[in-house]
């Protein structure tokens, strides 16, 4: 058992991170499939509330779905192929040699790295697959892209936690001892309302953090520039990320 202290940034919101977090596109899904050596068991380490599991479970015949926080768990939705636990992503409960693929999506980060690489390694079959996938910032229109950047760099910033810093290099700052594989562009994307996008980006820790500190909520100033030119509150916008992933294979030999 690692003694690396959970940090817990999510708990707290639990549901509305349920509820506000964007959908994983399917061709995600269908190339992680495709490039597990097989499809029996899929381990969706830190899963939240477990939207990747959910998705995971179309293409796997049993998913592992475990997260640190008994809140996230308590938010996820049930699913017969899919079991959920609240344990730590460094020492999990999975027998060894027992699982084709692990995801761990927007939150490696968090994770104590070594004891998490050993456990991966531990836990895949020979040929087995490590995906490991975050986003960044969104995209929806120069002119609503450049408010939110202000509000990213120049409001919250020095609100995240430092952890972040390693989504931002694409996790390329990471020792990564697998195997690794070539990795296609793929976008994750959705259409909102006005109140969605303000949804999902009080969902962001930074901004979380932001009201604790100085206690004021830096939302309500930037929905009221935004709804200058968003148009109706009520009207859809599609939003986009990019989606940052590395993934590798475990080595017979490993």
């Amino acid at each position: 058992m690692t003694d690396h202290e959970f940090k817990d940034h999510f708990s707290g919101h639990a549901p509305d991170y349920a509820r506000y977090r964007p959908r994983y596109p399917d061709t995600l899904f269908d190339f992680l499939a495709h490039t597990s050596p097989s499809r029996q068991m899929a381990w969706d380490c830190a899963t939240g509330n477990g939207q990747a599991a959910i998705d995971l479970a179309i293409h796997f015949s049993r998913v592992f779905a475990s997260d640190a926080s008994p809140e996230q768990i308590a938010a996820a939705r049930a699913h017969d192929r899919v079991t959920y636990a609240v344990e730590p992503a460094e020492n999990s409960s999975l027998e060894t040699g027992s699982t084709d693929l692990v995801l761990v999506a927007q939150a490696l980060h968090w994770f104590e790295f070594e004891p998490f690489f050993r456990e991966v390694g531990r836990v895949l079959k020979p040929g087995g697959i490590l995906a490991i996938v975050a986003y960044l910032f969104l995209n929806i229109d120069a002119e609503i892209d450049e408010i939110l950047g202000s509000f990213y760099y120049e409001t919250i910033y020095d609100y995240w936690p430092p952890e972040r810093s390693h989504i931002e290099n694409g996790y390329r700052d990471i020792p990564f001892p697998f195997e690794e594989l070539e990795a296609p562009h793929i976008q994750m994307s959705a259409n909102w309302s006005l109140g969605e996008l303000m949804g999902y980006l009080g969902t962001w820790s930074a901004v979380r953090h932001y009201m604790h500190d100085t206690g004021e909520n830096p939302l309500p100033g930037l929905r009221a520039e935004l709804s200058d030119i968003w148009g109706r509150p009520d009207q859809k916008r599609r939003i986009s990320w990019p989606l940052k992933i590395r993934i590798g294979r475990k080595t017979i030999a490993r």
